[in-house]
């Protein structure tokens, strides 16, 4: 029998999609059976797959309602099977803020749910101040600053540890 893998995503600017994209390949290629769609549009019942993975970009310091929403209405069916989270934000980019105990978002955003899934990882994202409306390419210039980061840059930078992602998927293969 084929394992069902949910991927239910919520991104801004695209990359925790493709962050997802590659996470279902890594599952594909150990032989599960991988649907990957936006979280606000799952439609099925979470108890037909093995594993259900969120992965969630932050936007100014949160994650955006949809995921809360979906996490609080299913809670007791995500803590019957193997589940897995992972946060995509810019903060990541360090090393003291890129994993579950040391990313602030995700500290402040465990706190508030009941849910604790199996898997937790933090991936830092992709700055592209060309993609971004005029607003956002201010505030997030502004947090940049703030953090020590590029404020200017011609070309996207992908902040992305793509073997951590790998990582990631094996041990939602194994665990």
């Amino acid at each position: 029998m084929t394992k069902r893998v949910a991927i239910l995503y919520s991104t801004v600017d695209g990359h925790t999609f493709k962050i997802c994209q590659r996470i279902a390949q890594h599952l594909e290629n150990s032989g599960f059976k991988v649907d990957l769609m936006e979280i606000s549009s799952f439609t099925d019942a979470i108890s037909k797959y093995s594993r259900v993975i969120i992965g969630a970009s932050v936007r100014y310091g949160k994650h955006r309602k949809e995921v809360t929403t979906f996490i609080e209405k299913h809670q007791m069916e995500l803590n019957q099977i193997k589940t897995g989270f992972f946060s995509v934000n810019l903060v990541a980019r360090k090393q003291d803020k890129n994993t579950f105990y040391s990313n602030p978002y995700v500290v402040k955003y465990f706190k508030r749910l009941a849910w604790k899934p199996k898997v937790i990882d933090v991936f830092a994202g992709r700055l592209d101040y060309d993609a971004y409306s005029f607003i956002d390419r201010l505030m997030i210039k502004l947090i940049m600053k703030m953090t020590n980061g590029p404020t200017k840059s011609k070309k996207p930078i992908d902040y992305t540890d793509w073997q951590r992602v790998k990582d990631f998927s094996d041990k939602m293969n194994f665990h």
